[in-house]
């Protein structure tokens, strides 16, 4: 039997089946089964094992009506050590101290591992991931400070960490330059300044790139400007997939990695209230990525390294490696959705929604719970 992978589900199921039914396409190989050619590699070695199913040992089963049809259940966020909504708004400043002349000096130690994650019910992929978790911590510092990061690998294999902005040479976290390609136990020092201020990223950069990218080397990295910006719910969304099969095409999308997670439990955002999102795209084996927003527009600031918005718009588009900062006040209550607006991101796990609450005289956001729950993008 020819392995069966997303785009062929997708030809075979999208005339019978509902937008719930074509999530089932998780496509996973039983345990067991043939890693076959579609198998990626690094290093001249095999990964490990395709990405495999729950304890019931059978991968997800395609259904009508729901994409709970194949996405049953729920994700252990405790055994993957991370959970998406408080990655949402988690920014980690590291720790601080002052340098000599009086300047802030920012410190943070990341440590490269192995580790199995559960990205979407019952489907378990052999990631890689900095400290533990995908995306990696969002660090986040004020323009101008000294950072200096020590990155350990604990992998079994090479790796390092690029920083997305303005660094010597030698901290450019690729081989040839400075400590090159970090080897399984050994660990470095990146250190540079906080510049230029605006939304940025860090990921591996070792060779298979597309590989070390996918399997989850990436995080977020924030540099706010001298003066800062207005008072705003803040969130971080990173934008991202699994090749869980390793054939080159993704099986699940996600923001910040779990596909649906916002579905099941909204993002809960006051009325009228400044809502910032920084959003960044790292999706792997797709050329494009996007973001609609619902009901409502937005204020679109690309890396935001500018204070002046480009555009006021619903959607924006961006290739791997492009980001930006949407802000927005919602003045309607209720349920919006936001997605990616290719539609078989959206029903393959890349699906959100905001509930638009309003603060109560307790302090407490009140929600309206009679609000629609629309589930088909």
């Amino acid at each position: 039997m020819d392995q069966l992978t997303r785009r062929r589900l997708f030809t075979r199921a999208a005339p019978a089946a509902g937008a719930g039914a074509i999530a089932g396409a998780a496509l996973l190989r039983a345990p067991g089964a043939a890693a076959g050619s579609g198998a990626a590699t690094t290093h001249g070695a095999t990964h490990e094992t395709a990405a495999t199913t729950g304890a019931a040992g059978k991968a997800p089963q395609p259904g009508h009506g729901s994409r709970h049809a194949a996405f049953r259940g729920k994700v252990d966020h405790r055994k993957n050590g991370f959970d998406p909504h408080e990655i949402l708004r988690d920014f980690d400043w590291g720790t601080t101290r002052k340098g000599p002349d009086g300047r802030t000096i920012r410190e943070w130690e990341i440590v490269a591992a192995d580790k199995e994650i559960e990205v979407a019910p019952g489907v378990v992929f052999p990631a890689w991931t900095y400290n533990g978790r995908i995306p990696g911590p969002t660090l986040r510092a004020n323009e101008d400070d000294l950072l200096r990061i020590t990155f350990i690998n604990g992998s079994a294999h090479p790796h390092t960490m690029h920083f997305h902005g303005i660094h010597p040479s030698s901290m450019d976290g690729v081989a040839g330059q400075g400590a090159g390609d970090i080897q399984p136990g050994d660990r470095t020092v990146y250190e540079f300044d906080a510049t230029p201020a605006g939304l940025h990223l860090y990921h591996c950069h070792v060779r298979p790139l597309a590989e070390h990218i996918a399997k989850g080397l990436y995080g977020a990295f924030i540099v706010d400007p001298k003066g800062g910006r207005e008072d705003a719910d803040e969130m971080v969304m990173v934008l991202n997939g699994f090749d869980t099969n390793f054939d080159r095409a993704n099986e699940v999308y996600a923001v910040n990695t779990i596909g649906f997670t916002y579905m099941d439990t909204p993002i809960q955002v006051e009325k009228d209230k400044l809502v910032r999102i920084y959003l960044v795209n790292v999706l792997e084996y797709d050329l494009i990525n996007s973001f609609h927003l619902h009901g409502n527009f937005f204020d679109w600031y690309p890396t935001g390294t500018g204070k002046t918005p480009s555009e006021f718009t619903d959607t924006v588009m961006f290739c791997q490696g492009q980001r930006g900062i949407a802000e927005m006040r919602i003045p309607n209550l209720g349920k919006f959705m936001f997605h990616a607006h290719q539609s078989e991101f959206t029903e393959l796990g890349w699906q959100s929604l905001f509930e638009v609450c309003e603060r109560g005289r307790d302090g407490k956001l009140v929600c309206d719970l009679s609000a629609s729950t629309d589930r088909q993008g």
